[in-house]
């Protein structure tokens, strides 16, 4: 402290400033300010409740932004309010460039180690944890070589979403020939795969709704090597480049009754 400094003129120095931050914070928390604000949300495009932990689960920049100011505010806020706005309106102008909020149609994609969990109980988990590494190698950059997203990882499985049904049983195929050359002892990493074409949900990052469930259901029924595809997949392959086969007893929970599947290898 210099000399000429008085301590109580120190102390009294931000009492100004303390004020208009007082007063902010009533405006900011001004009850009918926050109402017009959510009143505005309500009519703006895009996901309402963005900022819940669904709506930020995949750590891009805007969702950990939008995680920020939901939990920094612990009352009702017109700041808060107008950040998640423009969050809100920003995430709506990304999925409409392509990544669909069920508007968006897309192919979506789940692949499945075959028998990779009994082997892992024999070979322990140092070879398990080192075989995933190599089968993702493998599969991941087939799945985008052919403009496929991988949404997530599912222990030893994947899913993905492309633009179009080819592209995806493309690389499904192109994946699987590519774990011919991984190796580990005592088994041949190879997949099986669901595709089914619609218009999921995307929040957060992630992919949900019934279409989702159902491209998940059909990998289940698939055997080593196997793409199963869903009729609406099937319908945008075309008879050119592949080969289907009606799977006749395909019974699948949480699957339609009705739904039609079928076998496809490329020609």
């Amino acid at each position: 402290m210099g000399e000429n400094e008085n301590p109580a003129e120190s102390q009294e120095t931000p009492r100004p400033i303390e004020k208009v931050a007082r007063r902010a914070k009533r405006i900011d928390e001004a009850p009918a300010l926050v109402k017009a604000a959510q009143r505005a949300r309500r009519m703006l495009p895009g996901d309402r409740e963005v900022g819940d932990p669904l709506s930020t689960a995949a750590n891009r920049p805007a969702d950990v932004l939008a995680r920020y100011l939901s939990e920094v505010t612990e009352r009702p806020s017109t700041l808060r309010e107008m950040g998640l706005a423009a969050l809100q309106v920003y995430q709506s102008m990304s999925e409409a460039q392509g990544r669909g909020r069920g508007v968006a149609r897309c192919a979506i994609v789940f692949t499945d180690l075959v028998e990779f969990s009994a082997w892992a109980l024999e070979a322990g988990d140092a070879e398990a944890v080192q075989l995933l590494r190599d089968v993702a190698s493998a599969v991941e950059p087939a799945l985008q070589a052919h403009g496929g997203k991988v949404v997530k990882r599912l222990g030893d499985g994947h899913m993905a979403v492309f633009g179009t049904a080819g592209e995806a049983v493309k690389g499904v195929h192109d994946a699987n020939e590519r774990l011919q050359g991984v190796e580990a002892p005592g088994y041949q990493p190879q997949i099986r795969a669901g595709v089914h074409v619609g218009r999921p949900r995307c929040i957060g990052g992630d992919y949900l709704g019934v279409d989702v469930n159902i491209a998940a259901r059909l990998t289940d029924a698939a055997s080593g090597g196997q793409v199963l595809v869903s009729e609406t997949a099937k319908a945008d392959l075309g008879e050119e480049e592949f080969d289907f086969k009606k799977q006749r007893r395909f019974r699948a929970k949480g699957a339609p009754k009705d739904l039609e599947v079928y076998e496809v290898r490329a020609r």
